[in-house]
């Protein structure tokens, strides 16, 4: 239940976590689980969802009176603008289905993003029982359990229930869930959180953020005990990295990465030099040629961004 104020003394202040935010506003779930409607104090919004905050009750809503320090904070950046997402994250749930197709330099930019800022993440395959569509989708991603990265299938379709190896991945995480549209996070949230639309239709019509498509950010429990969270988001259709130095891509790629030494030149770009032993490993099939070329494309785009 949203309130827009409490019985706690003005002179104290509570601590909070944020679960939604929009423009100006922010819902906190307090200690006693209920969430509140707040607005931050001063003129710039620096709260994003799963921020733990500091916050005070007035006459008519609570007011964000401090951030405590952030354990991380997954965000994308491009020429324009920068865009965070989440804070204080365990994991990260990159889902993709087998229908639609889905574009795996998105994946490779999402990963290198959850890699900078040492957040854990998995790779959840949807719509497994499209097998031919599926079998096909697998092939795509053959290279990343190798990397560290686990490939779980998903069936989200009719009554079966949820892989309980994802499910399992689960508790007592805060998950952030992200993907393509089309992918299932909706489905996915409905079925783990079966109050999820009810809880999306207060929010949304709190802070005004509409009501019929994932507009903003938000975290939804999957137990009781509020020990394990989904974060929902919009889904993406461009990731910048504009934040990530081009010299870093092949640290932040687990593939490229185990190859990073040896080199002839120190500041070796993996690109064109002589004695790269990251190109003589993609020669010998060791390292995949689409991660490869997704490589040399994002280390020029970056290098050409004016940041």
């Amino acid at each position: 239940m949203l309130k827009t104020t409490g019985e706690t003394p003005k002179s104290m202040t509570l601590q909070g976590l944020v679960t939604a935010t929009h423009g100006r506003h922010a819902v906190v779930e307090s200690t006693d689980g209920l969430r509140r409607l707040c607005h931050f104090r001063g003129k710039k919004n620096e709260v994003v969802v799963g921020d733990r905050v500091q916050w005070s009750v007035t006459e008519d809503a609570g007011i964000i009176e401090h951030v405590d320090e952030r354990t991380n904070l997954f965000y994308r950046s491009d020429e324009l603008r920068t865009k965070s997402f989440a804070a204080n994250i365990d994991q990260i749930v990159v889902l993709v289905a087998s229908d639609p197709d889905f574009s795996e330099e998105q994946i490779v930019r999402a990963l290198i993003s959850a890699n900078s800022q040492n957040i854990p993440a998995f790779i959840a395959l949807n719509k497994a029982d499209l097998r031919d569509l599926f079998a096909k989708a697998l092939d795509k991603l053959k290279h990343y359990p190798s990397m560290g990265y686990d490939l779980l299938p998903l069936t989200l379709t009719g009554e079966s229930a949820v892989n309980p190896d994802f499910t399992d991945r689960l508790k007592n995480k805060i998950s952030f869930i992200m993907g393509p549209s089309g992918a299932g996070k909706s489905t996915l949230i409905n079925r783990l959180v079966p109050n999820a639309q009810a809880q999306t239709g207060e929010i949304s019509k709190a802070l005004q953020s509409g009501k019929h498509t994932t507009t903003a950010t938000t975290l939804y429990w999957t137990d009781s005990e509020r020990t394990s969270a989904l974060i929902d988001s919009p889904g993406f259709q461009e990731f910048g990295l504009n934040h990530i130095e081009p010299t870093q891509l092949a640290h932040l790629m687990p593939d490229l990465e185990q190859f990073n030494t040896g080199c002839k030149f120190y500041n070796c770009t993996h690109l064109h030099e002589p004695g790269c032993v990251i190109r003589a490993e993609l020669e010998n099939g060791l390292i995949s040629a689409s991660r490869y070329k997704i490589y040399a494309q994002l280390f020029h785009q970056l290098s050409e961004s004016p940041y």
